[in-house]
């Protein structure tokens, strides 16, 4: 009987070329996967990053008020870069807007994408405020005239007492859930409030007992 040869060549080369096809599509999706980790590394700026790009200002395009020390640098970096546009108006409203004279109500900026609201009356015991936050815009407060001490803290631990409204842009939370950071509000400084940021402003501080107020709303980037 004749026994035929079995032809391993051609079998050894169809595998060498199945298996350098399966390594490649391998390679390319390590790569790919590669890529993205180094794009969200390098989209989501350091903390000492962000300070610094806080610190050195060139967003402030003549806006002279300090920021208040909680800020959020990380967040105030990615939300200006996304919305500059935004940023800018609101800073050039404050910087040129006479605002000891600016009447109570709603004030067009830019559509709904920016507007601001002033408040003139008085501030409130600790017991009467509470904790709110909000998800579609963020919040820049600043006092025109008087003093009014504000609370901030995160949400993620804290009871909510009434679920987000869409409505109204605002979510409520347990005020003995969480302690929070406090901050007295003066003409010097603008507080801004992201929604990782519950506030609770205000809060009376003692000789003063009315406050004219500024807050702008700004769309967040999402």
């Amino acid at each position: 009987m004749n026994v035929q040869p079995i032809k391993t060549a051609p079998l050894l080369s169809a595998l060498n070329f199945t298996i350098m096809k399966i390594l490649s599509k391998i390679s390319i999706a390590v790569l790919a996967i590669v890529c993205f980790i180094a794009t969200s590394a390098s989209a989501q700026m350091s903390e000492s990053a962000a300070k610094a790009w806080v610190k050195k200002g060139e967003w402030r395009n003549g806006f002279k008020l300090k920021l208040y020390p909680g800020l959020d640098n990380v967040e105030f970096a990615k939300q200006y870069q996304a919305n500059k546009k935004y940023w800018d108006e609101a800073f050039a409203f404050i910087t040129n807007t006479n605002l000891d004279t600016l009447s109570v109500g709603k004030h067009a900026i830019d559509g709904d994408n920016v507007f601001a609201t002033v408040t003139d009356g008085p501030t409130k015991e600790l017991d009467k405020t509470g904790w709110e936050a909000h998800h579609n815009y963020l919040d820049l407060h600043l006092v025109i005239s008087g003093r009014e001490k504000t609370g901030v803290m995160n949400p993620a631990n804290a009871k909510v007492t009434h679920p987000y409204d869409p409505a109204k842009d605002v979510e409520n939370y347990d005020v003995n859930s969480v302690k929070g950071d406090y901050y007295i509000e003066d003409p010097s400084t603008v507080f801004v409030f992201f929604p990782q940021n519950s506030h609770r402003p205000g809060i009376h501080v003692d000789g003063y007992d009315k406050v004219k107020k500024l807050v702008i709303k700004i769309k967040m980037a999402k």
